[in-house]
């Protein structure tokens, strides 16, 4: 009967970061859950709701309409 082949290094070091990676982001993601729980807002909080996305695209434009619409300024 043949031997198993072992491991290599280069996969054993793959493998790791990725199961390294995949323990940042668990952790990151029960910290933001916690600060949520605690009343806090992160950062993807303001991205979501849209207060910090850097720019607003009118109704006419996002539907596609070729009617304008009245602009209000105040």
């Amino acid at each position: 009967m043949a031997s198993k082949r072992p491991q290599t290094m280069a996969k054993r070091a793959r493998e790791q970061a990725v199961k390294e990676k995949r323990d940042r982001k668990r952790d990151k993601k029960a910290e933001a859950a916690a600060q949520r729980a605690a009343g806090g807002e992160t950062a993807g909080d303001e991205i979501a709701e849209g207060e910090s996305t850097g720019g607003e695209i009118a109704d006419d434009e996002s539907t596609g309409s070729d009617v304008p619409q009245a602009e209000t300024d105040t």
